[in-house]
């Protein structure tokens, strides 16, 4: 396996895509598929689930809800327990605050 890579394939539509992690803005869980949203408004159909995508994953991927993993460089702010990646708004769940914050304060100036 190629370390440190910056991308992965993806299999939708019948044909392989390649994602760049930094690309990637949002993952929303569906069940046994996921959502990959990017930063320039893209959506993909991946079947995984947000459970065994999370651990293949690098380090600025963060769970922040049973439902949703963000990249953490993608996230524009966080206010009211909600996070804005582009026009997404997403709800963190208590159970993920605490951890998403401590993610955050490590990032700051």
């Amino acid at each position: 396996m190629i370390e440190n890579r910056t991308f992965a394939f993806i299999k939708t539509d019948k044909k392989l895509i390649k994602l760049f992690y930094h690309d990637i803005a949002v993952i929303k869980g569906l069940g046994n598929y996921v959502e990959i949203y990017t930063k320039d408004h893209k959506k993909y159909i991946y079947y995984k689930t947000l459970k065994d995508l999370i651990e293949s994953l690098p380090d600025e991927f963060m769970r922040v809800h049973n439902s949703y993993i963000v990249n953490l460089a993608n996230i524009e702010s966080f206010e009211d327990n909600h996070l804005i990646c582009g026009e997404l708004r997403i709800a963190v769940a208590k159970s993920y605050k605490e951890c998403l914050l401590e993610a955050l304060g490590k990032m700051m100036l």
